[in-house]
């Protein structure tokens, strides 16, 4: 079996640090945008597009529940980063099939399905909150990949899970 090239592996490594940082940004920058959105409101939702309305309260409710998601997101999307960079770990130390890795796929299938239910929360969010002068256009639809890459994630812990316990049941056998 070759080796996994360990440029790649470093890369991957700096890539999901970077993101972990990032995530941390992002959260910081949405919590910042919901709380500007209390302060001043005014100010804030027309800089957002919102146009001044008697109805508009339903809109701006909605924006703001959007913005608590993408804040619940920030820890869900913390957890998925630092699973996958524990998982490159233990691929540069030459070891990646062990039970740990198996359970670190599946809290990682947890949380892609979690943030999927999230993405419908948001959805059907955007979906109700509409005004009569302007609706809360987030570009949203739904999609089959996301739910299938979840599907796979609970799979591939198993295997993983599953090969790790052969390999550890063959090594106590020799």
């Amino acid at each position: 079996m070759s080796r996994p090239s360990p440029g790649a592996l470093a890369l991957s490594r700096r890539v999901l640090r970077g993101l972990l940082v990032l995530n941390v940004i992002y959260g910081l920058t949405i919590m910042a945008l919901l709380v500007a959105s209390l302060v001043a409101e005014g100010p804030v939702m027309g800089a957002l597009g919102v146009k001044p309305a008697d109805d508009s309260g339903a809109l701006i409710r909605g924006m703001r529940l959007i913005t608590v998601a993408g804040i619940a997101s920030v820890p869900i999307g913390h957890v998925i980063l630092a699973r996958l960079l524990a998982i490159v770990d233990t691929v540069r130390a030459g070891d990646p099939f062990v039970v740990e890795n198996g359970d670190r796929l599946q809290t990682i299938a947890w949380s892609v399905l979690g943030l999927q239910l999230l993405h419908l929360v948001v959805g059907g969010i955007a979906a109700t909150s509409a005004s009569s002068v302007q609706p809360l256009d987030i570009n949203w639809s739904f999609s089959f990949t996301p739910w299938i890459a979840v599907l796979l994630l609970f799979v591939l812990a198993r295997v993983f899970d599953h090969g790790a316990r052969m390999r550890a049941d063959l090594e106590g056998t020799v």
